[in-house]
This record gives C-alpha cells, sequence and structure tokens, in this order.
C-alpha cells in the first residue's frame, strides 16, 4: 500500500512538472504565445473536445449506467459557473474579460484534479494499469498548462496572477488529487469514479465546444481550423497511447 502511494505521488508530481515546463516555456516565449493565442484556443478546444469524446465517455459509460446523467451534469454545471463569473466576477469593466480565463481555468482545474484521483486509483490496481494510464495523461499536461496561462493573459489578468493560477489549476491540482484520493481509495468505486470522468467530460466538453470555439470565431485566422484538427489529431495520439 506504502508503494503504491509513492508511485502515485511521483507519477501526478511529474504530471505537475510537465505543466510547469509548459509555463515556463510559454513565459520566455511570451509575445510569441500572445500573438497565436487563437491558434492555441483552437488546439485546445480540439484537445478537450475529443479526449472526452474518444476516451473519458466510453470509460464513463463501462463503469456507471447513469454516465449520460453525469455527462449532462457536468456541462450545466460549467454553465452556471460562467453564468456566475459572467454576472458577479465581470461586472466591471476592467475585469469585463475574465471569463475568457477563468472559465477554463475552472474546468481544467477539476479536470486535473481528477486525474490526480486517477493516479491513485490506477496505481493501486496494479504498477501496469498505472504506467499505461500515465502516459496519456502526461502527454496532455505540457500544452494545457500553456493554453490555461494564454487566455487568463488574454481575458486581461496581469502576467505574475495569470502564472500563478495557471499552476494552481493545471499543475499543483493533479497532486492534490492524488493526496486526496489516497485515503478513500479502497473505497472509490467504479460507479463513483465513472461519475467523475463523467462530470469532467461535459465540463472540457463546454470549456472547448461552448466557450473556447465562439472567441476563436470571433478572431478569424487564416489557420485556425488548422489548429482545431492538430488538436484533435493530438487527442487521438493520446487515447491511442492509451490502447
Amino acid at each position: 500500500m506504502e508503494n503504491h502511494f509513492w508511485v502515485s505521488i511521483m507519477a501526478s508530481l511529474l504530471a505537475a512538472a510537465v505543466t510547469t515546463a509548459g509555463l515556463i516555456v510559454i513565459r520566455r516565449y511570451e509575445a510569441w504565445g500572445r500573438a497565436n493565442t487563437t491558434y492555441f484556443t483552437c488546439f485546445a478546444a480540439g484537445v478537450l473536445i475529443s479526449v472526452s469524446f474518444l476516451h473519458l465517455i466510453p470509460t464513463a459509460l463501462g463503469m456507471v449506467a447513469k454516465a449520460p446523467v453525469y455527462l449532462l451534469s457536468g456541462y450545466l454545471l460549467m454553465h452556471v459557473v460562467n453564468r456566475f463569473i459572467t454576472g458577479f466576477v465581470c461586472d466591471k469593466p476592467e475585469t469585463a474579460d475574465y471569463a475568457l480565463g477563468l472559465v477554463p481555468l475552472v474546468g481544467i482545474g477539476f479536470h486535473s484534479f481528477i486525474d490526480g484521483v486517477i493516479y491513485s486509483v490506477t496505481f493501486k490496481i496494479s504498477l501496469f494499469t498505472g504506467i499505461l494510464a500515465s502516459i496519456g495523461m502526461v502527454l496532455h499536461e505540457f500544452p494545457e498548462g500553456i493554453v490555461t496561462y494564454l487566455l487568463l493573459l488574454k481575458g486581461g489578468f496581469a502576467k505574475r496572477r495569470a502564472l500563478v493560477l495557471a499552476f494552481v489549476a493545471a499543475a499543483a491540482s493533479t497532486p492534490l488529487g492524488a493526496l486526496a484520493a489516497y485515503p478513500l481509495v479502497a473505497r472509490i468505486s467504479d460507479e463513483v469514479l465513472g461519475a467523475a470522468l463523467a462530470l469532467s467530460a461535459g465540463a472540457l466538453i463546454y470549456v472547448g465546444a461552448t466557450h473556447l470555439l465562439p472567441h476563436a470565431e470571433r478572431e478569424p485566422r487564416r489557420f485556425s481550423l488548422v489548429a482545431l484538427v492538430a488538436g484533435i489529431v493530438t487527442a487521438a495520439i493520446i487515447v491511442a497511447s492509451k490502447g
């Protein structure tokens, strides 16, 4: 049990380190990142939507019969979060654009936390299962940190605050999820984990399809569709690597 704990924590810390590396890289090339935020937005939307449909939803359906209910709940929950942020956080001229960064922050933060839970659960099953699950999850951490940071900047957040928020949501939340799940791992049933995955999928579909793509379409760029397709292909590779 103790070995399982340390291996799952190390895996979650690796995921956090990869996300942090993405943040360091984009800080170094921030001007280039800002100039191409629309492409990153389309790429992120392609990844989030495709990972949800190709992996999270099928997995959740195999674990809990009411997965569609939780999927819808996750989508509607993010809609409510968006309405709350728009109505109560973005109610002043200086915060009018905050929702662009905050809504993905919430969705990605929740998803990253669930990733940490998955590390604890899969390494509890076996070392091999944990390694297989970790491969795909670690692969998507690098662009996740970049996109979170750039959207916060585009939403009007100061650089330091955007960096801290992106780190907490996309990086730190993963080991926190692993730590939180460890005492409960023996009691986390397939139904509970399936419900969490479906909620996460619903949230990510909202972030990608309902939130990010419409913003990207308001600022059309020549290769936006290419960036979207690249995100879809990347997601397909991530899913295939888990197979």
